[in-house]
């Protein structure tokens, strides 16, 4: 019996799937990822605190301010000429000291980046120690990126030592 090259072309195609299937597949090491606070990593340092106290200030005065502003809006057609003369001079004040805030902000900015290095650096260091090949901030994870974390994910103490 003489074989051709038509009777032999279905053999040689299972052959080849079947070695295929036999061939050895590259395995990948399983990645490991950890979740850090990264908000508590910067309040940790100088810089944060100072901005965290910066921030609670100009919110608190601010929100007065606006509060006092919204009062006299509210009053609509009612509002007397005082009344507008003090929304006014309200007004002035809130754009004067969200500016001076502003300032004082922009002047917190090279420590700020500092204090940003030296979290990433400490993360960096938090996660190379532990065997993590990612680590993402909890923060933003937890607003709808991530489902569910176990807390033996969580970085944030070992980066923290590291930070000191």
């Amino acid at each position: 019996m003489k074989m051709n090259a038509k009777a032999l072309a279905p053999i040689a195609l299972v052959a080849a799937f079947g070695l295929g299937t036999l061939a050895p597949h590259a395995q990948t090491t399983p990645q490991k990822i950890g979740f850090v606070n990264v908000q508590a990593i910067l309040n940790a340092q100088d810089a944060g605190k100072q901005l965290g106290d910066l921030q609670k200030k100009a919110d608190a005065e601010l929100g007065d301010l606006q509060k006092q502003i919204q009062a006299i809006d509210a009053k609509g057609t009612a509002a007397t000429a005082a009344d507008k003369d003090k929304r006014a001079q309200l007004v002035s004040t809130y754009q004067a000291r969200g500016k001076a805030y502003n300032d004082q902000m922009t002047a917190l900015q090279p420590k700020l980046s500092a204090a940003e290095k030296a979290a990433d650096a400490a993360i960096k260091s938090a996660a190379t120690a532990n065997g993590y090949s990612i680590v993402m901030d909890s923060g933003v994870a937890a607003q709808g990126l991530v489902v569910y974390a176990d807390n033996s994910t969580d970085l944030t103490s070992a980066a923290l030592k590291a930070l000191k």
